[in-house]
């Protein structure tokens, strides 16, 4: 059976950093979004209003700033070639997030099967959020289980890399999870740990594993 690899974005995927923050960062903005950050990892807003506060500070985006904010991003290393041996393998490689679907949808193109982010308007924006498209923890865990049935696999089939709350209900949910530069919500649910700066190091202790 083959085995569907789940990739959070933020602090996972991105080290240290997420998409908002790059983007912000493009913007001028750093310090504007280091406050909603906050205020969202404490629990003062939810995803929701997170999503139409932080499309209010963006309201000049363009298409060049999201470009360079994914290029400059602070990528793990290795991420195209763990991909690349996933499909070698048969096996699916997906990325879930709760950051903005025009981030992470980028991602199709280094070799994920399936990329699923948060929907906001179009940039430049020209319409306001939708709540109702904008993910939560919860919904990371209902986008796997679709994943599943469009890859012919099953819960028991799946590793969950994340390193923060957002992926506490889907690391609850599939049998293998890796917190990955993880903070005190995951690490200790997690089947193993990694911290660092190459993602090849944290495949290869899910290969140890299974």
């Amino acid at each position: 059976m083959a085995t569907l690899h789940l990739f959070d974005l933020d602090g996972t995927l991105l080290y240290g950093s997420a998409a908002p923050v790059e983007i912000s960062r493009q913007l001028g903005l750093v310090e504007e979004v280091a406050e909603l950050e906050r205020d969202f990892a404490a629990g003062r807003i939810g995803p929701p209003e997170f999503a139409v506060r932080v499309r209010a500070l963006w309201a000049d985006l363009t298409e060049a700033h999201v470009t360079a904010a994914f290029e400059g991003a602070p990528w793990l290393a290795g991420i195209r070639e763990v991909w690349a041996g996933i499909r070698a393998s048969g096996d699916y490689a997906a990325v879930i997030s709760l950051s903005p679907g025009f981030f992470v949808e980028r991602l199709l193109g280094w070799g994920a099967h399936a990329a699923h982010g948060s929907r906001f308007p179009a940039v430049p924006f020209r319409g306001p959020v939708d709540p109702s498209g904008i993910l939560s923890a919860a919904a990371k865990v209902t986008i796997a289980e679709e994943l599943c049935a469009r890859f012919g696999v099953s819960r028991a089939d799946c590793v969950a890399y994340g390193d923060s709350m957002s992926d506490a209900e889907l690391f609850g949910a599939v049998p293998v999870s890796v917190a990955v530069n993880a903070d005190h919500h995951v690490s200790g649910l997690a089947s193993c740990a990694y911290d660092g700066r190459d993602l090849r190091e944290a495949y290869e202790l899910v290969r140890t594993l299974r």
